[in-house]
């Protein structure tokens, strides 16, 4: 037998749970408003690795992407000066 390990593209509202240190009902309602894309398979509902990512900050979507661009535009341009002296010491 191969000891291979296989890869599975999606996981369960469990896993995604136990990664977010939080309970099975707050998935589920964080799948419910919307907040978590998921895809319901029979009883069961499962989460693409990357949407789990995304909502365990691994990686950025566009909205957080654009979001993080902005506020470290606004930050340097009001706090240049101070940023640039903190980086000096």
């Amino acid at each position: 037998m191969h000891n291979k390990k296989i890869i599975k593209p999606f996981i369960s509202v469990a896993d995604l749970a136990r990664q977010m240190g939080i309970s099975r009902i707050a998935v589920f309602k964080k799948i419910k408003n919307g907040n978590i894309d998921a895809q319901k398979i029979g009883r069961n509902y499962i989460i693409s690795k990357r949407e789990a990512e995304r909502v365990l900050g691994i990686i950025l979507g566009r909205k957080e992407k654009e979001f993080l661009t902005k506020a470290v535009k606004k930050t340097v341009k009001e706090y240049g000066p101070a940023l640039f002296r903190l980086g000096k010491e």
